[in-house]
């Protein structure tokens, strides 16, 4: 009887049953809660989705996200993290096991995310995003003041308020969530904006920023501990002022950010100085600057007074000068009879070298230079001339060799058209032309006849007939 009711039994395909225990499973399993370690984890897909594995002491189940829900995921899984997900089990008929398909998933305790929390912190470290050395120096008196907080919470009030106690500055507002999935994504996103914002555009680029939260658990705060916030804090070239939470808080962005405060409103303290404060540290500044200025003028004068002690007397300095001035003054007559008779002296001396007799020897001297040169000019003239005439002879007769008057004297005529032309040959003269012929002695004008026919030069010429002489053959005779 057993053997003929399992031949009788309803005979399925392999997807049958597959899919059978698919719709079992799922309707049983369709919400799960599972708490357990991850393992297997390397990273999502290159299909934007992400396969793992949960284990604990005594079993293991295979894990799937599918991409979309992973990228709302706050937190994200990382190997050897205990979490507790929520999902369904679901079958997968190509390996024959069962998975889950998980929707949310968050780490198991405090402790867990502590402990992520401080792996995270230990890698960032590493990396040298924490260095000191990276840290900038906030400016003292920023124009502009760039703030990355939610537009609606007490924070943004609190540091309106305190900054328009302190030093009223140009406030920029940057809106974003500081909690929620898309937290993150956004802090990132608004402080790499700041820092693209050009110098002198339309929207003044600031010159410190204060990213801002109220306080809250460590779960309200986690976005500060994401990576991606922390390396657009690190990576920013405007000094940056992290304000998240209370005192007693701290995250990630603390360690990359140049300044941390405590709170919110401590950070617009850190930004800009009390305006009392400066204006009467100034007029300090300015007290210490007149008082040190009336001392130095003080010491010049003294410094001067002493010396213009040391300095001699007038008269003590004309002393001296009005002596050699009377000494000089009483040898000046004296001085002025020997240099008189001095120059009377050489004048005589130059006078007794000057007579007649020596101009008119110097002037027929140079009467006979005058006249030397005179004859000298007269025969370079003429030589000058000479050669000229020599030269223009020759010009003249290398012109007649040239000209063709020469070639008409030599029988030959030269004819010309009406309006004087020169005529090169018989195709160039028409019937009752009229003409102009130029022979060596004259000019004589003529009139163009009929023109005989051209003859070939290939074709010879007949010879002229002779005279007849006696007889009508017209050949002459021998002896005649």
């Amino acid at each position: 009887m057993a053997e003929a009711a399992l031949v009788n039994a309803v005979e399925l395909t392999v997807s049958e049953i597959s899919q059978a225990l698919k719709r079992v499973v799922e309707d049983q399993f369709d919400h799960v809660r599972i708490r357990g370690e991850i393992s297997g984890y390397r990273g999502p897909h290159s299909s934007g989705h992400v396969y793992f594995a949960l284990k604990d002491e005594g079993a293991r189940i295979d894990a799937v996200i599918w991409k979309g829900v992973f990228n709302r995921f706050r937190i994200k899984p990382e190997e050897g993290m205990e979490v507790v997900v929520t999902g369904k089990i679901t079958t997968y008929p190509g390996r024959s096991n069962y998975q889950i398909v998980i929707e949310t998933l968050e780490p198991a305790g405090l402790g867990a995310l502590m402990a992520l929390l401080e792996q995270r912190k230990k890698t960032l470290a590493a990396e040298g995003l924490f260095d000191e050395a990276r840290k900038q120096i906030l400016p003292y008196l920023p124009k502009v003041i760039g703030v990355v907080t939610s537009p609606t919470g007490a924070v943004i009030r609190d540091i309106l308020h305190r900054l328009e106690d302190r030093f009223a500055r140009h406030v920029i507002v940057w809106p974003v969530r500081v909690q929620g999935e898309t937290a993150a994504a956004e802090i990132a996103a608004a402080i790499r904006g700041f820092n693209a914002l050009p110098e002198g555009g339309k929207i003044p680029r600031p010159d410190v920023l204060i990213v801002a939260r109220g306080g809250g658990s460590l779960e309200d705060l986690w976005s500060f501990n994401e990576e991606i916030v922390v390396r657009a804090a690190a990576e920013s070239m405007i000094p940056l002022i992290s304000a998240v939470g209370h005192e007693t808080d701290v995250t990630l962005i603390d360690f990359a950010s140049d300044k941390r405060a405590p709170t919110p409103t401590a950070a617009a303290e850190m930004a800009v100085p009390v305006h009392a404060d400066l204006c009467a540290r100034l007029e300090s500044q300015v007290r210490r600057i007149r008082a040190v200025w009336k001392r130095a003028q003080d010491e010049r004068r003294n410094e001067l007074r002493a010396a213009m002690r040391a300095l001699p007397t007038l008269d003590t300095l004309l002393s001296i000068p009005r002596q050699r001035l009377d000494t000089a003054s009483d040898k000046l007559p004296r001085a002025l009879l020997a240099n008189a008779h001095v120059h009377h002296q050489q004048f005589s001396r130059l006078s007794g070298r000057l007579s007649p007799q020596l101009l008119r020897q110097r002037t027929q001297r140079g009467r006979e230079l005058v006249q030397a040169l005179a004859q000298r000019g007269a025969r370079a003239h003429g030589n000058y001339i000479l050669r000229l005439d020599q030269r223009l002879q020759g010009l003249a007769k290398l012109l007649n060799a040239f000209s063709y008057k020469d070639v008409l004297r030599r029988g030959f005529a030269l004819v010309r058209d009406a309006a004087g032309a020169p005529l090169h040959s018989v195709a160039a003269v028409a019937a009752g032309m009229a003409l102009e012929i130029e022979f060596a002695d004259g000019r004589v004008t003529a009139q163009a006849g009929d023109n005989p026919p051209a003859q070939s030069e290939d074709t010879p010429a007949r010879p002229r007939p002779r005279k007849s002489g006696t007889g009508s053959s017209g050949q002459g005779s021998l002896f005649s």
